[in-house]
């Protein structure tokens, strides 16, 4: 009698720093009806992957360890289970399946239902196809869904040159916003070329000082640094709206947004097929671009970790699980 096949992935056995990952041999999942069994070529690294590592961010979700961090896929379709009719075996795909779930991304093959994938853009390597999901997503989802931002407005957006931020300035740009980013100034010309109007150093100088009748703020910063959200306000109009997506809407946020007229809204992403299937026709005609820092081999997980960690990443950190 055969044992059920194994696959290399980045697991770990206790909550902690990131010498808490090792590379394992598990059992390989097997896909139910309407799930597709996808082979990972490359997984995106995210801040909210080394905070579910220590503890924090989706660790609730995960429960205790051992679990397999990692929501950012791309690769290719090796099964699909009953029911599936949107994707075939050989199709390439990017996705963020389960979240806030375990998806288990630092791993050799991963399953999630089919419609929380969609076919990544073709001009893209599953490297930088790997980057997009989560970040994308989340950057695509709160100025649409969330703030429902319309051509004409101004939105600001914190932490610009990040891995949400960058998109969030090209899709806030594509939406037809005027598009103002906080960002350090060595990063300043490139978030220009890729259509911010105004920029603002904020190690130079107090951002709500030099911004003003702001109809829209993405932070991705939160008031754990410096009360962004909360110093944000500030530059908002009357009626504005602010998405906090790092750390969420305090109660004395929500109330001092609430007090001022302007409405305060924590945000989380979810999977979302049909996104990502508009996301890849704009990264296919050339709107949309994705910046991709380094790539590292799967098993130096805990190094793309510890270089995430600094916060001087410019678009996203790779690892490379397959090929």
């Amino acid at each position: 009698m055969s044992s059920r096949p194994t696959m290399r992935a980045i697991t770990q056995d206790a909550l902690g720093g990131p010498e808490v990952l090792r590379l394992a041999q598990v059992p390989r999942p097997e896909p139910l009806p309407t799930e597709v069994l996808v082979r990972v070529h490359s997984a995106g690294v995210n801040p909210v992957d080394w905070k579910t590592r220590e503890g924090g961010g989706m660790a609730g979700a995960l429960g205790e360890p051992p679990f397999i961090l990692g929501w950012d896929v791309s690769g290719v379709v090796e099964e699909v289970g009953f029911g599936v009719h949107t994707l075939e075996v050989g199709d390439e795909v990017y996705g963020m399946p389960w979240f806030p779930r375990q998806a288990g991304a630092y791993a050799e093959f991963v399953t999630a239902p089919s419609r929380q994938f969609a076919r990544k853009p073709t001009g893209l390597d599953h490297d930088r196809a790997a980057a997009m999901p989560l970040a994308a997503l989340t950057a695509w989802q709160s100025l649409v869904d969330a703030a429902h931002v319309e051509a004409g407005q101004r939105v600001l957006i914190h932490a610009a040159a990040g891995g949400v931020g960058h998109f969030a300035v090209q899709f806030a740009k594509h939406l037809g916003a005027h598009v103002i980013g906080t960002a350090r100034a060595a990063k300043h010309d490139w978030l220009r070329s890729l259509g911010a109007d105004e920029l603002v150093d904020y190690t130079a100088v107090r951002f709500e000082d030099a911004v003003r009748d702001v109809d829209v703020v993405i932070d991705l910063v939160g008031d754990g640094q410096d009360t962004t959200s909360t110093r944000s306000l500030k530059t908002l109009r009357p009626g504005g709206t602010i998405i906090a997506v790092p750390s969420g809407v305090s109660p004395e946020l929500l109330e001092t947004a609430r007090s001022q007229g302007l409405r305060a809204s924590a945000f989380l992403v979810e999977p979302d097929g049909a996104s990502l299937a508009r996301i890849a026709g704009l990264v296919d005609t050339g709107a949309v671009s994705v910046e991709v820092e380094a790539v590292l081999p799967l098993a130096e997980a805990a190094d793309a970790h510890r270089r995430g960690q600094e916060g001087r990443t410019r678009g996203k950190l790779v690892l490379r699980v397959t090929g």
